[in-house]
């Protein structure tokens, strides 16, 4: 596919794509709002400023790049950062984790990828390099940023052999985009080689900025509180589901032959979309649910407990006794393991970690996370760790121990875009 044939089925599915937007609206309020940031208009968001862009999709990219903007509000105290998002769970992520910030972190949307609107936004903000986090590749972004000598950086990559395989099928059109990119940073050298095969002449190997995770200083005190409503009962907590996971973890849990006494059953879905239907999957199967957001003690018959709040994964972590890693029992790819591990949880993960492969391996040959064949096995091994207290946390010591062993991929990345900020 040509860059202009990609183009022209921008403009022809706008209308499709701004119906989509509205149908998502009515789920999620949050993508009600901008619409003009969409679309490359950006009113009184002020310019002026020496500018960083920083493109982060979503909730997990947003967490993932604090490190990054900690490191280039101290290293470049005069400038501001533009951060853009895609979802408005992301947004929301950023405005909670960058507050402190105050004016020097602004938030908008990315313009869809069509030149005249990021060429909208390029005018408004004048950044003097782009940094894209993980796996975003927009061919039209990065051709409007060479044009006017703004460089692009992608960093803390990742690319699959399932992604590379999916490039492939769009030819020229991501293999020139691949080619503009003045420097990707990737996490392992297995995902540098793949993303040196699509051209890009300059990969260097930082490792993961999610390794240089920053707990809030608040996550501790949120999570004794909560365990504190819980009370002493041995807790799993299942981070980051996706659908089609929780169904097979309650029913797993539905029928396990002895529990732990007391056990429950911690679920944390990955959207917060799905709350509800988390909740009526529980239901159905007669479990007592239990919410977050209910005020109170968790009664002692509770059986799961629904973690319906945004931007609290570490303060669940904190108040569960281990923790399984969503997205990685159906093949979704995974999770971030990361913060589980930074924490000095025991961690248990599925077979389908193909996003997170490297961090995942390491994490199980460290000793500090089990690899687990399905829901069954997922909830046998929890439960021998619930009954031993001593396994459990010897196994999270070597899962903190591995999380700080390869901690400074920020500042890896740091000394590779100071050639690209001018």
């Amino acid at each position: 596919m040509k860059r202009s044939t990609y183009t022209a089925l921008w403009y022809l599915t706008l209308p499709l794509v701004l119906a989509r937007l509205s149908w998502r609206g009515l789920r999620e309020p949050g993508y009600r709002k901008h619409w003009g940031e969409r679309l490359g208009y950006y009113g009184d968001l002020g310019a002026g400023w020496h500018t960083i862009w920083i493109h982060a999709v979503s909730v997990g990219e947003t967490r993932a790049a604090e490190p990054l903007v900690d490191a280039l509000m101290a290293a470049y105290p005069n400038s501001r950062i533009v951060m853009t998002h895609m979802t408005p769970t992301g947004r929301a992520t950023g405005k909670e984790l960058f507050a402190r910030h105050g004016e020097r972190l602004v938030q908008s949307y990315l313009p869809y990828d069509m030149p005249s609107m990021v060429r909208r936004f390029r005018r408004h903000f004048t950044p003097r390099v782009c940094i894209l986090m993980e796996t975003e590749v927009w061919p039209n972004l990065i051709a409007v940023c060479a044009e006017r000598g703004v460089g692009v950086a992608l960093v803390n990559a990742r690319l699959s052999e399932r992604s590379l395989r999916r490039a492939g099928r769009f030819g020229s059109l991501l293999t020139d985009a691949a080619r503009a990119i003045s420097l990707v940073a990737a996490q392992t050298e297995a995902d540098a080689e793949r993303v040196r095969s699509l051209g890009v002449a300059n990969v260097e190997v930082t490792g993961s900025i999610k390794f240089d995770v920053v707990v809030p200083p608040s996550a501790h005190a949120i999570g004794e509180a909560l365990r504190a409503r819980i009370g002493a009962r041995p807790v799993l907590l299942c981070a980051s589901t996706r659908d089609g996971e929780e169904a097979l973890i309650l029913d797993a849990f539905k029928r396990m032959p002895v529990r732990p006494p007391g056990m429950l059953l911690l679920i944390v879905p990955r959207h917060p979309q799905r709350f509800d239907d988390v909740a009526r999957l529980a239901q159905a199967r007669a479990l007592t649910l239990a919410r977050r957001s209910d005020v109170g003690p968790v009664a002692p018959g509770v059986d799961v407990l629904l973690g319906d709040s945004m931007g609290e994964m570490f303060a669940y972590y904190f108040a569960s006794d281990c923790a399984f890693i969503g997205g990685s029992l159906l093949p979704l790819g995974g999770q971030n393991l990361i913060e589980a591990c930074a924490v000095g949880k025991p961690v248990l993960i599925g077979e389908h970690t193909f996003n997170f492969a490297q961090a995942s391996d390491e994490a199980v040959a460290a000793g500090g996370a089990q690899r687990v064949h399905d829901a069954d096995h997922m909830l046998k091994l929890a439960a021998s760790l619930l009954r031993d207290g001593a396994v459990r946390e010897a196994m999270g010591e070597r899962a903190m121990a591995f999380a700080n062993r390869h901690r400074g991929a920020t500042a890896r990345t740091l000394e590779l875009l100071q050639r690209l900020i001018y």
